[in-house]
């Protein structure tokens, strides 16, 4: 599958891009994993009632994400990665991952802050390179999306584009770590939530 076909089989509703032939490899290697990804962009929504909920930690628009991946068999996962010098164990750190099946890694990072994109990258670099995943992803959103929220008022009467500040996780902020090199050579997929996804469920309900 070539990331235009991703593109298409998610109904253009988010921008997609590849590093590493990413798309290849799952199409080839993992199959699953893949079906799962689009199943999972086909079916979500950015709903109005949840931006305008708000809430600290995960909010329920990632929640969402991850769920869908945890009902198709992903897991969390810790990896604790030591290297020994000598007879000495040296503690190389660790590293979480949101959603892992198989050698695919995924990782949601809709409003955190925007440092957790060079984390994501760098374990997941690191967990390449030590052959314990063959293909990495983040999830995020776009741009675009700033528009919606500055148009949006929460349930105490703020605006909801405060929350989303040019220092948090959105496509500009992953981009050029990703071009810098921050993954390495691990093959990313890496999808933007365009307005596209965006359903008004408050106004219609």
């Amino acid at each position: 599958m070539t990331v235009q076909e991703l593109i298409e089989a998610t109904q253009s509703r988010y921008h997609i891009e590849e590093r590493w032939h990413a798309c290849a490899i799952l199409s080839q290697d993992f199959p699953s994993q893949l079906q799962d990804v689009v199943d999972c962009l086909n079916q979500f929504e950015l709903l109005r009632s949840e931006i305008e909920a708000g809430g600290g930690g995960k909010t329920k628009i990632a929640g969402r994400l991850d769920k869908f991946f945890r009902s198709r068999g992903w897991k969390e996962a810790r990896t604790d990665v030591k290297m020994m010098v000598g007879e000495k164990s040296v503690e190389m750190g660790t590293h979480k991952l949101d959603n892992c099946k198989g050698r695919v890694a995924l990782e949601v990072e809709w409003n955190n802050k925007d440092p957790f994109f060079s984390r994501d990258l760098n374990a997941l670099r690191m967990l390449h390179e030590l052959d314990v995943i063959s293909v990495g992803g983040i999830i995020t959103r776009t741009d675009e999306l700033q528009g919606i929220f500055d148009s949006l008022t929460d349930q105490d009467g703020k605006n909801c584009g405060r929350k989303y500040g040019a220092s948090t996780t959105h496509w500009s902020k992953l981009r050029p770590r990703v071009e810098s090199g921050g993954g390495g050579t691990c093959p990313l997929l890496l999808v933007g939530i365009t307005k596209a996804c965006y359903r008004d469920d408050v106004a219609h309900a």
